[in-house]
This record gives C-alpha cells, structure tokens and sequence, in this order.
C-alpha cells in the first residue's frame, strides 16, 4: 500500500492572518493590495507543488474598535475572484480556492463566477462555502443582524444544490460546434434546473459550459454541528481549526464518520486543519523568530482581534479581569466557544487573552524543518488530518522558509509529491470528478 502524503493548500487571505505581519522586518507591508507580490507568492507555491493558493474573503471592514482597526493589515484584502482569475493566466498547476458566501450572495451568480474560473484556469478552482459570521457584513446588505445561526446552514446547503444542479446544466459533449452543420451546442444534452424551494427559486439552465472539473472543489469549513454536518454532506475538502492533535483526531474521526453516513467515500473528504508554520535553522531561532512577531501585536489589535472572534465588543470590560459570560451571538458560535474554553481553561484575564489572539492563536508548529516535519507526519499518521492549510507569518521570509526548508523535508520523507499527479485540482487532491447529474 502506498504511504499517505500530506495535501497543502496556503491560506493566502490576508497573506498572513498574524497582525503583526505587515510589520515584521523585510516584510511587504502593502503584500495585500500588491499583484506582483501575489504573482511571487503564487509562482512559488506552485514550485513548491502546493495544492492550492486560498483566497478567504470578507464582506465588511472588520468589527474593530478604531485604534485596533487602524493598526491591522487583516480587514481588507482584493475580492478574490479578481485576484484569482488574474493569477490563473500566470500559474499552471496550483489550485485557485475561492469564498462564496452564502448568505450574502445568489446561487446563480455564485455558479456562473466558479465555473468561468474552472474554465479560464484549466480545471483548477474552488469554493468554499461560507455562510458569513462577521456581524457588521449585514449592515453592507440591508439587514441589521445575521440570520439566525441554523438559518444560515439551512440557507447554504440549499445554496449548494442549487449551484451544483446549475453547473450540471450541460453534459460535458452537450458543445458540439459543428461547423457542417451549423450546430453550435445540442440541447438535447441541456436541461434546465427549475428549482423551487424554502429559499430559492431558480429556473436555469446556467449560461456557460460544465466546468471542466465537472464542479470545482467544494470546501467547507464547518466547526459547529450544522457547519460539521454541511461539510460531511458537500465537501471534496474542509478548513477546520483543531489545536491539539487530540481535538484534530476527535474532529477527523467525527466528520469522516458523518460522510459514511450520508452515503460518501470518506477517503474523499480532505480533513486540512490550519498550521502556523515558523521555520527556523534551530528551534531557538523559530522560536526567536516567533516571540519577535508577537512583540509587533499592538495591545489595541489584540482587543479588537478579541472583539471580532467572540462577536462583542470587549472594551468596555475590566481588561485585568476574567471574561464574563456573553450573551447569545449570531456570529461563528464555535469560533466563540474555543475562546471561551480557552479563557477558562488558562484562567487568562481579558488583556491576556487579547495579547495571545492579538497575533494568532491557533495551531502553530514552530521550529525546524525537521521538527515541523515531526508534527505535520504525527498529526497524518494518527489520523487527525489528510495535510493542512499553511498559514505564513510573515511573507516573503516566512513563505520561502517553508518552501526552502520545511518541504524537502517532507519529500525527503515521502511524506509529500515531488510533482503533481495531474492538471486539476481534484487530481492533485485526489478526489473523483462528479458525474452529471441531470443530462
């Protein structure tokens, strides 16, 4: 039997999720807004023979108190699917992972935009579905509160039959373009979808060929039991937020067993938990290296980082005291709760809490490439993930060090591809094609 390997993707929206990034020495500090920096960072990943470069997105300027909101790189970015059309004309293999909400969007359009990226990217585009939990992006769009929490689920998963019955509007032949004949596409390899439900009322078909991948990847990022059970229903791959390996193993075990369930090949399910990477020639300098990052955290950021993640705003809190119980919260349910558990947990005051998020909280693997290595091939064999989703503390450094240092080792342990399997995405990831529901 084949020994398993890793699947990487980089999370790459903003290019680090760590506020102290943009300040970091030798950084670019307009990294977010610079296309020939992203051109870089995509050319390099894609040498490196990572699975995809992933655009996350938000819909507002982030729920920060002003001093906090001044300092971070974080609340804004480019919209993703701009950004990611124009790296496809200068990439070739690397797959293009793009958010689409669900709560803020239409299904149609939703389908339209992903399969001209499949088109214009050669089979290499991705959606990962999100129902938006930042509460100021309803106030962009009529409302001024989120749906209820299980509404939200409800409303995406009707959203993703939707989108995927529109991306089965024409079978793979159904473009003939037979110029004998004058025929451009058969329609009786057409149909239209002529949907009609709680949510939704489309008719279809979509204007535009099947994408060349069948659908684009489905990824999910589902904490919460609603978000657990979408992925296991709709997702090739899922984002998830694991801190101890016993957390991933619990995590993986419980959707990998939701997929079975629902009638899925779970070896079709990439479980990719997000890893901060910080590499270094000793485990003394990753770790130097890891404490000067920290150091650039504004106290400010740190609250408002706070106040974004528990869906309230804590400056009005004794910051030298506990956290006090909150109240209910439209925003992401889990990602609250693990900051709660977390604050307890440690018996943190809010002022140290909001030092420790201030930067990034998560999982991190600092080190060398070889105790990285260690990690990454700990947390595979003991089936707590299929790879991860890599998180850069700074870019360009923090990037090439992985690149140059934390993936040869892998290879070097067969641990990771020294070339891609193929040209799309669902080959590189190792996940069928859809057959064509409907035609």
């Amino acid at each position: 039997m084949a020994k398993r390997q890793l699947k990487l993707g980089a999370f790459m929206r903003p290019v680090s999720l760590h506020t102290g990034a943009w300040r970091y020495p030798g950084a670019y500090p307009d990294a977010n807004f610079n296309f020939e920096h992203m051109k870089r960072f995509a050319r390099r990943l894609e040498e490196a023979t990572f699975d995809a470069f992933f655009m996350a997105d938000h819909l507002a300027v982030l729920n920060m108190p002003p001093d906090a909101l001044k300092r971070s790189h974080t609340v804004t970015s480019f919209e993703p699917f701009t950004l990611l059309s124009a790296l496809a004309a200068v990439t070739e293999r690397i797959g293009l992972v793009a958010t689409g909400s669900t709560t803020f969007d239409l299904p149609y359009h939703v389908a339209r935009r992903f399969a001209s990226l499949d088109h214009i990217s050669g089979g290499r585009s991705g959606w990962n579905i999100v129902t938006t939990s930042n509460p100021d992006a309803a106030l962009n769009f009529g409302l001024d509160d989120h749906m209820e929490h299980d509404a939200r689920y409800a409303r995406a998963r009707e959203f993703y039959d939707v989108v995927t019955g529109l991306w089965d509007s024409f079978a793979d032949d159904a473009f003939v373009r037979d110029v004998e004949s004058g025929v451009y596409v058969d329609l009786d390899r057409m149909t239209r979808l002529d949907h009609k439900g709680p949510h939704f009322s489309v008719r279809g078909p979509l204007n535009i060929a099947r994408p060349p991948q069948g659908w684009p990847v489905i990824v999910q990022a589902g904490a919460s039991d609603p978000g657990r059970q979408l992925a296991a229903e709709t997702a090739d791959a899922v984002f998830c937020a694991p801190s101890r390996l016993a957390e991933g193993q619990a995590y993986y075990a419980d959707v990998k067993r939701r997929a079975a369930a629902a009638g899925r090949d779970p070896d079709h399910i990439k479980i990719l938990p997000g890893a901060f990477l910080v590499a270094g020639d000793s485990v003394e300098q990753a770790q130097e290296k890891r404490r000067a990052l920290d150091a650039l955290v504004h106290v400010h950021s740190g609250f408002g980082s706070l106040s974004t993640m528990l869906g309230h705003d804590v400056s009005g809190f004794d910051p030298d005291g506990p956290l006090p119980d909150l109240p209910p919260t439209n925003a992401s349910r889990s990602t609250q709760d693990k900051i709660v558990s977390f604050a307890r947990q440690e018996n943190l005051t809010i002022r140290q809490l909001a030092h420790r998020v201030g930067g990034y909280s998560g999982l991190a693997f600092v080190g060398t490439a070889r105790t990285i290595a260690d990690s990454m091939q700990e947390w595979l064999e003991a089936d707590a993930c299929d790879g991860f989703n890599v998180m850069f503390p700074y870019l360009p450094e923090g990037l090439d060090d992985v690149v140059d240092k934390v993936v040869p080792e892998l290879r070097r342990r067969g641990l990771f591809r020294t070339a891609y399997e193929g040209r799309t995405l669902r080959e590189n990831l190792g996940v069928p094609r859809p057959e064509n529901r409907r035609v």
